[in-house]
């Protein structure tokens, strides 16, 4: 790479980092997810805006419509990746501290039916449906349905965990209940999500009569990963950690926290594994293993890569994100808006149903209902990884991201209004007292991390 090289692509990521960051605050300030501000920065150097006002520019700096072995398109691809990889296994290593136990009957219902029954209706809804335009390169209906039931059944972890920091109500049982509901559906959507890219994977690699062996052997290969991942790995990991001649753990934690990230992202691709998912389980591995009171050792080595990775790495994925979307070609508002509405009411309905069943009524099965369907940061994932894989095409992926993006924001502004009127989130004032702390799965009666003059709830 010559210092003209160098130099074009470091502006590109500065330019990205420095609107996806301003853009994020400011959305930020209006009580928006952050995440919708940045996906914004990337469409501002997109096709759609940049690409048409100065399109020497934005080929010049961005490699916009270059060669997939470009430079500009290589780097940026790069950097995509490390951002997408550092936001899945910083989710991983925060998955067991909002599992509370005085809600386990309720996140029952909410796992059987708000979550199991929209994606078990809308895999069936996929099989019948025209998917021609939904279709990517791997041409994988099978994938292209687990994608599909997935996108609907998803909860974003990091949208609905920023608008209750936001709105001061991390301490509240609302807030246990929805968070430990959400890692248990991402756990599992994101196992499907491990099946659906084996099944293209094999699709591309063969088209004969071994096809079935081959998807067979990628599902078995996943699934063996993710089961040794998620009970005999945290406990390996566990010992070695705490092991007397492990220097690199003792001296320098944040270092072994990465290498634990890595070691699984090579062995994942050696397995043919997902590496998002794999990341993902390197987080989970680190802290799974742990006591709440070991946990917290490693607290700040893992706040420590996250603060890192939020201030660079996440911002210009999200940014990237934006900067795939082509709102000039292969964009269908009808499919969008389709989606958009059938997933959210199929999501909402169910979600209200399992409420229900948990012992909730009138205002609090709203609250669950559109809580639940924020689909977010692992909604735009989930159609990113299906894009790269193929299993969906350039039409599908951005209605997904359009409506992650407005499920999110229905979200934040619905539960400020509720929060603003004063109005109690599960139907009491006892419910919504009680909740756990975020970081260590303790009782908690405060939430000293919300920002200065955040609600209280009602």
């Amino acid at each position: 790479m010559t210092n003209e090289q160098l130099g074009q692509l470091t502006l590109a990521i500065a330019l990205l980092l420095l609107t996806a960051t301003v853009l994020g605050q400011l959305f930020a300030r209006l009580r928006q997810p952050k995440v919708i501000g940045e996906i914004l920065a990337g469409v501002l150097f997109g096709p759609a805006i940049l690409g048409r006002i100065a399109p020497n520019f934005a080929h010049d700096v961005f490699g916009m419509g270059a060669e997939s072995t470009d430079y500009r398109t290589i780097g940026l691809g790069f950097i995509y990746q490390l951002g997408l990889l550092f936001l899945m296994f910083v989710s991983g290593a925060h998955v067991r501290n909002v599992l509370g136990r005085e809600n386990r009957k309720e996140t029952a219902w909410l796992i059987s039916l708000g979550t199991a029954l929209p994606f078990a209706i809308a895999l069936g809804i996929s099989l019948v449906i025209p998917t021609g335009s939904l279709l990517g390169s791997a041409e994988s209906k099978g994938a292209l349905s687990l994608v599909f039931a997935s996108a609907v059944a998803v909860t974003s972890i990091p949208v609905i965990t920023r608008i209750f920091s936001d709105l001061g109500i991390l301490h509240t049982r609302f807030a246990s209940l929805m968070l430990g509901t959400a890692v248990l559906e991402d756990i599992l959507l994101w196992g499907v999500l491990s099946i659906a890219t084996a099944i293209a994977t094999a699709t591309l690699a063969t088209q004969s009569a071994d096809l079935s062996r081959e998807i067979a052997q990628h599902v078995i290969i996943n699934l063996a990963f993710v089961v040794a991942a998620m009970t005999v790995m945290p406990k390996v990991l566990r010992w070695l950690g705490r092991h007397r001649h492990n220097l690199v753990a003792q001296q320098t934690p944040v270092t072994w926290c990465l290498l634990v990230f890595l070691s699984y992202l090579s062995l994942a691709s050696w397995l043919e594994v997902t590496p998002v998912f794999a990341a993902f389980l390197a987080g989970f591995g680190l802290i799974g293993g742990f006591t709440s009171s070991e946990r917290k050792t490693y607290r700040l080595p893992i706040d420590t890569i996250a603060s890192f990775s939020q201030a660079f790495f996440i911002p210009v994925y999200f940014a990237i994100v934006g900067l795939k979307l082509d709102f000039t070609k292969n964009f269908s508002i009808w499919l969008t808006l389709a989606f958009l509405v059938g997933s959210s009411v199929l999501h909402c309905a169910c979600a209200a149903l399992a409420a229900r069943g948990a012992g909730f009524r009138g205002r609090a099965v709203v609250n669950i209902g559109v809580t639940s369907n924020a689909r977010g940061g692992p909604g735009i994932v989930l159609a990113s990884v299906a894009f790269e894989a193929g299993i969906i095409s350039q039409s599908f992926f951005t209605a997904l991201v359009i409506t992650a993006v407005l499920t999110s924001q229905l979200c934040g502004f619905w539960l400020d209004h509720v929060l603003r009127r004063g109005w109690s989130l599960l139907g009491s004032d006892d419910d919504d007292a009680v909740g756990v702390d975020p970081i260590d799965g303790e009782p908690s009666a405060m939430n000293p991390g919300a920002p200065a003059g955040a609600h209280t709830p009602g």
